[in-house]
């Protein structure tokens, strides 16, 4: 479905942006993937390479001023850009009362800044080849982007007001530009997951962490809170990471060009 396209695909060193990274090479994609962590970057990377996929590796940290812009050029140089994907992002949980700006404005950064600059940097080339196309063939091609959100940003959590935030608030960058982009045949959409099998999900007890701002941001839920929230799963069970990518496929191909400014919530039936 994906043949001959060039996705951008940030936060794909593990979990769900390799995971979609992985199934858009097989459906014919060339991906250019983005990961804070140039260790699982470059083996996701090599992997889709050895298997005789088509990946390229833009290391970097997306709240950085002008990551965008290199990850954007990477794929351009790659010979366009068809579809983005804002994938990266951590938990930094904490009760409101105690939360401190810097947890607030690290969840913002990462979670809603970066996707926005992500497709503003990504804005004059889909703009001004979309406007060539119409002149030319009466129609752009479509492209897509697809957000990722949390059940979080949809509902709220508990411990989880900066991440929630920032959540919600990807939720109105895809709507909005879904009408701004519309008219160059861009469908602009999200994806809010539930409880999968994630280092952000997994227990707490097994110590998985990410260093930011120069301290270590321990990730994970702790097991008690995560076996009372499968409970509450219809399903009876937590998704894996390559459910959490079929639904970004389907956002990315050519079976949803005419689904725009939508949420899509992926949380076995809560």
């Amino acid at each position: 479905m994906l043949e001959g396209k060039i996705a951008i695909i940030t936060g794909a060193g593990r979990g769900i942006g390799a995971a979609v990274a992985r199934l858009m090479v097989a459906h014919g994609a060339h991906v250019v993937l983005g990961d804070l962590d140039p260790a699982p970057l470059h083996e996701t990377a090599g992997a889709i390479t050895a298997a005789g996929g088509r990946a390229t590796a833009v290391p970097g940290d997306v709240t950085q001023p002008g990551y965008a812009e290199q990850i954007v050029a990477a794929a351009l140089q790659q010979g366009g850009l068809d579809i983005i994907v804002a994938n990266a992002g951590y938990t930094w949980d904490v009760m409101a009362h105690k939360m401190t700006d810097e947890q607030w404005d690290a969840m913002l950064a990462v979670h809603l800044t970066a996707p926005f600059r992500l497709a503003r940097a990504a804005a004059p080339f889909i703009r001004e080849t979309a406007r060539r196309e119409i002149a030319e063939q009466g129609q752009a091609s479509p492209r897509k982007l697809v957000f990722v959100s949390s059940t979080s940003g949809t509902r709220g959590n508990l411990g989880q007001a900066n991440y929630a935030a920032a959540k919600s608030g990807v939720l109105g960058l895809a709507k909005s530009l879904s009408k701004e982009w519309g008219a160059f045949n861009v469908q602009s959409n999200a994806v809010a997951f539930g409880l999968m099998d994630t280092r952000l999900t997994a227990p707490k007890e097994q110590g998985a962490a990410t260093e930011r701002a120069g301290q270590q941001v321990q990730l994970g839920v702790p097991s008690q809170l995560r076996e009372m929230a499968k409970l509450m799963i219809p399903m009876g069970r937590t998704g894996s990471v390559e459910e959490a990518a079929g639904p970004i496929l389907f956002l990315a191909s050519p079976l949803s060009n005419y689904v725009s400014g939508q949420v899509i919530e992926v949380t076995g039936g809560l």
